[in-house]
């Protein structure tokens, strides 16, 4: 029967051998010269506070120009006040807040042809902080 040998699948075995005990393979360890360990960088949370009060960073040429000046702008939800934006900024950053100053737009009509529309009315803060310190405004 040894002729028809070949129509069997490589990896079978006869029927009457049993299969050998298989070794397993010792695994090899990466050398320790040479590298280096990176700290592991934890996302920030964002807390429930800062969520209910920003609603996205006010970006334009006045702002980048306070920004020289440690003052960042924010737009934020209407209902919010000075302290939960002082503590959100401090809590969401990490800085210390020196000033809140709070300021409403106003609704501005537009037109649009003969169509007649509004802008939103929104409300924004303006931030100053401690001297020295940052804020990244644009990696969020």
């Amino acid at each position: 029967m040894k002729l028809l040998d070949f129509f069997k699948k490589k990896g079978e075995k006869p029927k009457g051998e049993k299969p050998k005990a298989e070794k397993p393979k010792e695994i090899k360890k990466p050398s320790k010269v040479g590298v280096e360990k990176r700290p592991i960088e934890k996302k920030r949370k964002v807390s429930d506070l800062a969520n209910r009060v920003f609603k996205f960073t006010h970006i334009s040429e006045k702002a980048t120009d306070l920004a020289n000046k440690n003052q960042y702008i924010f737009r934020v939800f209407p209902r919010a006040n000075k302290t939960e934006i002082k503590k959100a900024i401090e809590e969401l950053y990490g800085v210390n807040v020196v000033s809140v100053n709070i300021v409403k737009v106003r609704r501005k009509r537009r037109r649009l042809g003969r169509i007649l529309g509004w802008r939103k009315a929104y409300k924004k803060a303006i931030i100053k902080i401690k001297k020295g310190q940052k804020i990244e405004v644009l990696s969020q």
